[in-house]
């Protein structure tokens, strides 16, 4: 769930695969070429991601961002993970 996370917080601006990569590299998410493409396929096919063909710069890539349904899916995304993260606060708490 954290990749899904990242990818479509990171999509909210339209990148192709490689400079997505790259971001999420700069942000110390390393994530292998294997499984960043078949995640970005994925989700695409559950209608979170558009994309779009571009020969942009004499290269033929494609173009990722996140779809309204996707921006609705990271809302709910981020609200459970902010749940979660308190929750695991409360219990490191107690434990003390």
């Amino acid at each position: 769930g954290i990749l899904i996370l990242a990818v479509l917080n990171a999509l909210k601006q339209e990148q192709y695969g490689y400079s997505l990569r790259k971001a999420l590299q700069s942000v110390d998410i390393d994530i292998e070429e294997g499984t960043l493409y078949p995640l970005i396929r994925r989700l695409e096919s559950y209608g979170l991601l558009a994309s779009r063909w571009s020969s942009e710069e004499g290269r033929k890539r494609r173009y990722y961002k996140t779809s309204t349904k996707g921006r609705e899916t990271l809302a709910t995304l981020q609200a459970d993970w902010q749940q979660l993260n308190k929750s695991l606060a409360k219990i490191s708490e107690a434990n003390q």
